[in-house]
């Protein structure tokens, strides 16, 4: 199986914890916040269940009835779900990998923007991280103050970090372009006249 969803990361994490049917693991990554840096829809929970299935790392463990509900199949994982689950976490974690950041592509074209417009959609963008920090840090409050140990929601606070490293190049740039002391600026500034 290609290790390329962080979805069935997710769910074979869970799986590890005790045996689920989806809708369980899909509310367990809402509770956990864990949509914040894997994307969560139905659909693909579903589809991801069936290929990890499919490959056999999960397997049906049993259904389970609940009134007029329909049957929900409980999935565990496999021997073999584990072994999957330690070696993709060791190679995300032990190996960097070239990833394809949207802001990334966007600043490498900066300059087809003219400079006013180009400070004035950083400073936009400095102002939206500045409140993602907010939010964030009053999550992490919170997470601390049920009691969670750091290392249920550690994603969190390397995702700080990443915020405020953003933050602080988005404010230099502000600056730098603003000051006019950007390196290429004359250059930048005469090729939108």
């Amino acid at each position: 199986m290609k290790r390329a969803n962080p979805l069935a990361l997710a769910v074979l994490a869970l799986l590890s914890e005790q045996p689920m049917h989806p809708y369980e693991m899909a509310q367990t990554m809402r509770e956990r916040h864990q949509e914040e840096v894997i994307k969560l829809n139905y659909g693909s929970l579903y589809t991801v269940v069936e290929t990890l299935r499919k490959h056999e790392l999960i397997t049906a463990s049993a259904t389970q009835k609940a009134g007029n509900r329909p049957e929900r199949t409980v999935y565990a994982i496999t021997d073999a779900g584990t072994a999957e689950l330690h070696d993709w976490l060791r190679e995300l974690i032990a190996v960097p990998a070239k990833e394809y950041p949207r802001f990334e592509a966007g600043i490498s074209l900066i300059g087809l923007l003219p400079p006013q417009d180009a400070l004035d959609l950083v400073e936009q963008r400095e102002a939206a991280v500045g409140e993602q920090l907010t939010a964030l840090a009053v999550l992490l409050e919170r997470l601390a103050g049920l009691g969670l140990p750091q290392i249920a929601w550690i994603e969190l606070d390397y995702r700080m970090a990443m915020l405020r490293a953003e933050r602080s190049w988005l404010a230099w740039f502000a600056a730098a372009t603003r000051e006019r002391s950007v390196g290429g600026y004359d250059y930048w500034e005469d090729k939108h006249r």
